[in-house]
């Protein structure tokens, strides 16, 4: 059985701990925040240059981008 934990159990236990460690924390969750944002924009990369390749894309400049958006 898989031991889950809810986002309430989280904060609670993390106010348990002193500011030093809380602190440690934050900065431990916002390197790995960026970590696995920077995962994910590198296979949304991977997608739309694969989408390119396979012709599934056109290129637009900024301004076309912009009037198809808004039509």
């Amino acid at each position: 059985m898989e031991n889950t934990i809810t986002f309430d159990e989280v904060l609670e236990a993390a106010d348990k701990l002193s500011l030093a460690e809380q602190e440690t924390l934050l900065d431990i969750l916002h390197r790995r925040t960026i970590a696995r944002r920077r995962i994910e924009l590198a296979k949304e990369v991977e997608e739309a240059q694969r989408e390119f390749q396979e012709g599934r894309c056109r290129r637009a400049t900024p301004e076309e981008i912009v009037a198809e958006i808004l039509s």
